[in-house]
């Protein structure tokens, strides 16, 4: 008899986005423009965080450790997606398959996690602001980001770890630009059962821990600036929060149509839709999301190419 997990697939066949010659180019250009913003992006973020000591705070080393997070997921699909809309026949091999699987959901429990710590870190300074330093110290802020790192890699480790109890028996025509947990158990021939409980129970435990997390926060957060007496106060204490609740509406509204689409026949283009925001779109909409209404942000941005003008 068989190994459960005897696969007769040694590599997959990706569709990809489009099979059309004139809109692969347009796409290449597209994302190959925001692989680019990406990088300069987030680089310039991680940059300024470590080279200026008035941004080496709580709030801005968890921006970083967002801004690492969004290049890793864009460096998961992006640079696979570039190589492939260049090519006829699109692969990718089995273990490298799974690979993406893994880093693509370690990135994404993780960022449930951090997401979390962030509204964490907006209530400690909202409703307690004198207590903020003691509270937020290096050593907390180091355990909480350790923390998210580790639920976000366990989490994915342990769903890989169900795929490989799976058996591929010759269907591997993915309809998809990459390998996901839903496109891989539509091609096995086992059955999935398990492996759709193991992924539904691990991924609403992420997900209801973290959203529990953001809401409770984020009540405390209103009550605080309702009881804040000048309008002037109440609008510079939530400018501090709308960057942060704009990150976690685009992420967590994408990954919830990215759980309920794949459960619809007539969905796998709108998925491949859905699937871009976490992978393209957010990782370069962030830096201008935390830029755009932070003055700090802003201003070393300016230094920054300041500098690099003078020394050119």
């Amino acid at each position: 008899m068989n190994s459960v997990n005897e696969s007769s697939v040694t590599e997959f066949i990706l569709l990809g986005l489009t099979d059309d010659p004139d809109l692969q180019v347009i796409l290449f250009i597209v994302f190959l423009s925001a692989y680019i913003f990406t990088f300069l992006g987030n680089g310039c973020i991680l940059i300024i965080v470590w080279c200026y000591s008035h941004l080496q705070t709580p709030m801005y080393f968890f921006l970083a450790q967002l801004s690492f997070l969004d290049l890793s997921f864009s460096n998961v699909f992006s640079p696979k997606i570039l190589a492939d809309l260049l090519r006829k026949k699109k692969t990718i091999s089995f273990y490298a398959c799974f690979t993406q699987v893994y880093f693509f959901s370690s990135c994404a429990g993780t960022e449930f996690f951090l997401l979390a710590v962030m509204a964490y870190d907006r209530y400690v300074a909202i409703c307690s602001p004198l207590l903020y330093t003691v509270i937020m110290r290096k050593g907390l802020c180091v355990l909480l980001t350790s923390s998210s790192y580790i639920g976000g890699f366990l989490h994915s480790l342990i769903h890989v770890g169900c795929l490989f109890r799976l058996s591929f028996c010759g269907a591997d025509v993915i309809n998809h630009f990459g390998c996901d947990f839903p496109v891989l158990l539509k091609l096995s021939c086992t059955d999935i059962l398990i492996n759709d409980l193991v992924r539904f129970g691990l991924s609403a435990l992420v997900v209801a821990s973290s959203l529990f997390a953001i809401v409770v926060s984020y009540s405390h957060i209103v009550a605080t600036i309702l009881r804040i007496r000048t309008t002037a106060g109440r609008r510079r204490a939530a400018s501090t929060c709308i960057s942060h609740l704009t990150s976690v509406f685009l992420f967590c509204g994408s990954s919830f149509f990215m759980e309920i689409l794949p459960n619809s026949s007539s969905s796998e283009q709108q998925y491949k839709g859905i699937s871009l925001i976490p992978i393209v779109i957010i990782p370069a909409l962030n830096p201008l999301i935390y830029s755009l209404r932070n003055n700090e942000v802003k201003e070393a941005f300016r230094k920054l190419l300041y500098q690099k003008t003078i020394f050119q």
